[in-house]
């Protein structure tokens, strides 16, 4: 393609989406700008900390565990207190218990906290995909879906690079810049973003539409099993922040080393991201899962083989484009199962 094919083609994905799109966009780019602690967590706790794979394991079960919490108060939070609220308050707990996490020292403690990180940082995403959802026209969804996983990756990429080498300086201080950079976020909802909550009309409810409650989110068989799925191919992506750091630490490479490889991820999706949903956004999201399920686990499967860092940096090009097409196409499926009442609920999954 033309140097101006691509600009057209970028003006095109870009073109259409309301303002208050844009500033929620800037505030996740702003938060992955500042991500530390999920992606160095199992280095921290095994090299720094002389802890042993399994406990960084459990670390990251609870940090998970607090995440599955957390979201289903959240997404009914978003639905009753509104989208707002429920962002403000998830990133101020996340920035406060983040920057706390960084200080603990005794075992229990850390997993307690790391409990704590994980309830704070997930609870933002059901407000996040609602209000996305609310302030997007359903037809440019799947793409400002797709939008704001590049700005997750674009943050990404640039902050795992930067945070390999402030770990080999001072963990503590990762910590502290993403708490800080986690409550520049709440600022920018704060300052720029309105409530999004599609107001309650007066058929809503007993009188009108059945009022969505967990037990509706619970009972609706498609929904749910896309949740299963969706579970399953989250174990697999989640290797990437958790066994891939844990096999090169013991094959002898460096937090630097670390983030320089999983950093691939992040700048493979800023490349693809954009040009891969052009493609794939009228397509059966059916298939497309499929096929991003069978290149995850091709992906992973193959860092069992690797033994350099180009090898390890292939592997995770490869499960990276299975990220690249499961992101968007999940998302966008999820707010077409759900009803608007509900949105905040049904992103619990």
């Amino acid at each position: 393609m033309s140097v101006a094919g691509l600009r057209r083609a970028a003006r095109e994905s870009v073109a259409g989406l309301p303002g208050a799109f844009w500033w929620l966009w800037t505030s996740t780019l702003v938060n992955r700008l500042g991500a530390f602690v999920a992606t160095f967590m199992a280095l921290y706790l095994t090299i720094d900390r002389g802890y042993s794979a399994s406990y960084a394991g459990l670390v990251a079960a609870l940090h998970g565990l607090g995440g599955v919490v957390s979201s289903l108060g959240a997404g009914v939070m978003t639905d009753r207190f509104g989208r707002r609220p429920t962002l403000l308050v998830a990133q101020v707990s996340t920035a406060f218990s983040v920057a706390l996490l960084g200080f603990m020292r005794d075992p229990v403690a850390i997993a307690a906290v790391a409990f704590l990180v994980g309830m704070a940082s997930n609870a933002s995403r059901p407000a996040v995909q609602a209000m996305m959802a609310d302030i997007v026209r359903p037809e440019d969804r799947v793409r400002a879906f797709a939008l704001n996983f590049w700005a997750i990756n674009l943050g990404f990429a640039i902050s795992s690079m930067a945070a390999g080498f402030i770990a080999e300086y001072s963990y503590l201080a990762g910590f502290l810049i993403e708490a800080g950079m986690t409550l520049a976020c709440a600022v920018v909802v704060f300052v720029k973003l309105p409530e999004s909550r599609p107001e309650r009309t007066p058929g809503d409810g007993a009188a009108g539409h059945a009022p969505v409650s967990l037990l509706t989110v619970l009972r609706d068989g498609r929904y749910m099993g896309v949740v299963g799925l969706s579970l399953l191919v989250a174990v697999v992506f989640q290797q990437g922040y958790l066994g891939l750091p844990i096999a090169m630490g013991e094959a002898g490479f460096t937090p630097a080393d670390y983030g320089l490889v999983i950093g691939f991820n992040g700048v493979l999706i800023v490349v693809l991201q954009i040009p891969v949903t052009r493609f794939i956004e009228r397509r059966d999201p059916r298939n497309l899962l499929v096929v991003s399920a069978l290149l995850a686990g091709y992906g992973f499967g193959l860092t069992a083989f690797a033994g350099s860092l180009g090898v390890f940096a292939l592997t995770v090009c490869v499960w990276t484009l299975a990220e690249i097409v499961n992101a968007p196409t999940q998302t966008g499926l999820v707010v077409r199962l759900s009803p608007v009442e509900g949105r905040g609920r049904y992103q619990v999954g």
